[in-house]
């Protein structure tokens, strides 16, 4: 079984190879709003339907090449795959799609069809990266973002296939330590916590202002918090996954699918509680497991801070702080996302319920 992965690379064009690949991404996104209101108006929303109606007017009319109209033809069926209420327009700049007529890849360059002709641009990558270019599969799409050009690759690596464990890491999530394993390792959030507070202050400062440095400086550190937290659940996921393959573990992780739904914060902590990126930290449990050949359990997150792993007794009143567990019955103690943990991984040893198929016929 193969798992799609994204590779990023950087591309170092000269002056005017920079001006080639933004006209292009400029004509190749006019000529897909030309064909989404040709499609909205006519209500035409088939690929085959509209190559045909369309294919040699929008070459002609903006001068591009027969692989490329097919793939900005498609760029507009897949628009209104998602939604057929209301005309799709596509952004200027907005990324667009090459396989492997329009592109190829050489050793430390590309060669990419642009309005300009072909051009060869030499391009940047980290070892991880082009570890995964040896796997190409697929299109690469051609992203501007903060004025730099990047090509994003889809690539196939194989999965081994998952063991069968005996044990299982479980892990707690939370926002002052972001992550806590049933081996008493805490991923401590204060630094994550601590940037996003600072970011709060000098965006409100730079808000006020309304001055258009400020803006300047907002619209530059946009990206600087998601990419630090990004960068944290990276570190984090590789050591989790690390630790359980090395030891011959499954990972058991608690389901807090709708999590912001079910629970409620106050005010003051209503930023903080939203900006916990748990979602991207399990993606990313679960994406470099699969590659490990390392199970992944999502249990029952349900009184899992409030269980005693001792006697079993369940009750609000055993977690009388944040960091702290301690037991009303037995008296057992403990730091408190260590205990969760534990009983997390317990409930990955649990089978799932199997529910025999009702036969026909029986109501």
């Amino acid at each position: 079984m193969a798992m799609k992965l994204i590779a990023q690379v950087k591309l170092q064009p000269t002056a005017g190879q920079y001006q080639s690949l933004l006209n292009t991404l400029e004509t190749v996104n006019d000529a897909a709003n030309y064909i989404s209101q040709h499609a909205w108006e006519t209500k035409t929303f088939r690929q085959y339907d509209l190559h045909h109606l369309l294919y040699y007017d929008i070459r002609n009319r903006f001068a591009l090449t027969a692989q490329i109209v097919v793939r900005v033809l498609s760029k507009v069926i897949n628009g209104y795959k998602l939604d057929r209420k209301c005309l799709r327009k596509f952004k200027r700049h907005g990324s667009i799609a090459y396989d492997k007529r329009i592109l190829s890849w050489k050793a430390d360059a590309v060669s990419i069809w642009t309005t300009g002709g072909r051009l060869k641009i030499p391009f940047v990558a980290g070892d991880r990266q082009k570890e995964l270019l040896q796997h190409r599969s697929g299109e690469a799409d051609l992203v501007l973002r903060n004025g730099e050009f990047y090509l994003h690759q889809v690539c196939e690596m194989e999965e081994p296939p998952p063991g069968d464990p005996r044990e299982f890491l479980g892990i707690d999530l939370g926002i002052v330590n972001i992550a806590a394993d049933s081996d008493g390792a805490l991923y401590s959030g204060g630094q994550v916590n601590g940037l996003r507070k600072r970011h709060a202050k000098l965006r409100g400062r730079l808000q006020s202002k309304q001055t258009k440095a400020a803006k300047r400086l907002l619209k530059k550190r946009s990206r600087k918090e998601k990419r630090f937290a990004t960068h944290v659940n990276h570190c984090i996921s590789k050591s989790v996954v690390a630790k359980a393959k090395d030891s011959g573990r499954g990972i058991a992780l608690e389901d807090l699918t709708h999590i912001r739904d079910r629970a409620s914060v106050r005010k003051a902590q209503r930023r903080q509680h939203h900006s916990w990126a748990f979602s991207q930290l399990r993606q990313f449990i679960e994406y470099k497991a699969r590659l490990a050949g390392v199970l992944v359990k999502l249990v029952d997150p349900r009184n899992t801070s409030r269980t005693c792993p001792q006697c079993g007794c369940i009750d609000k009143h055993n977690r009388p702080s944040q960091s702290l567990f301690s037991c009303v019955s037995c008296g057992f103690s403990a730091p408190a996302d260590t205990v969760a943990a534990s009983i997390i991984a317990g409930r990955g040893l649990v089978n799932d319920p199997y529910f025999s198929p009702v036969p026909s016929g029986v109501g």
